[in-house]
Parts: C-alpha cells; structure tokens; sequence
C-alpha cells in the first residue's frame, strides 16, 4: 500500500475523532442545559411555594388575632353584665337599678311616678 495511504487514513481518523468529540461536548452540553432549566424551575417553584405559605400564614395569623380580640371583648362584656346582674339581686340592687337606667322623658315634661 502506498504510503499517502496510511497518512490520509491516520488524518481521516483524527477527523472523525475531532467530530466524535465536538458532538460529545454539543450532546454534553444540552444535556447540562436540560439539568439547569430543571433546576431553575424546581428553585422558582419552592420559591412561589414558600410565598404563598407565608402569605396564607400571615392571614392565618391576623385572623386568629381578631378571633382573639373580639373574645376578649365579648368576654370582658359578659363579666360586666354579670356584675350588674348579679348587683340587681343584691340588697337596694332594684334602687341602683333604676337609677343607673337612662331617663328617656325630657326635663321639661312632668313625670308621674306610681308607688
């Protein structure tokens, strides 16, 4: 065989060698590509994710906090009225309370009070 055989079969292989290698690195790195964009879109959604459960905890929060205030208020009423009830059926408790209630007739007008 002639030599400039072998030269251009050697050359032939470090060209198709170079090109195993480019498509190598081209295949490598769509498949790095793919992982980032995975990754990226994992990342976005743990994210958006965390976002909306502290929003939704924040709510959770402020709703419970104006559960709590209004408890408090009904609960601070109910023990005010409970006083007053249980002042009516004290001793004089029917004097104070007719004291304590508002007049509705105007000053100006004469009151009959029955006994």
């Amino acid at each position: 065989m002639p030599k400039s055989f072998y030269k251009n079969s050697i050359s032939h292989k470090n060209y198709l060698g170079s090109v195993f290698i480019r498509r190598r690195q081209k295949q490598d790195n769509f498949v790095s590509l793919i992982f980032l964009i995975i990754k990226i879109s994992f990342s976005l959604l743990a994210i958006i994710s965390l976002i909306k459960l502290g929003y939704s905890s924040k709510v959770r929060l402020t709703r419970l906090r104006e559960i709590e205030d209004s408890f408090l208020y009904e609960k601070y009423r109910f023990n005010f009225l409970t006083d007053k009830f249980d002042d009516l059926f004290s001793s004089e408790g029917e004097q104070r309370f007719m004291k304590d209630q508002d007049q509705i007739i105007s000053r100006d007008i004469i009151r009959v009070i029955w006994r």
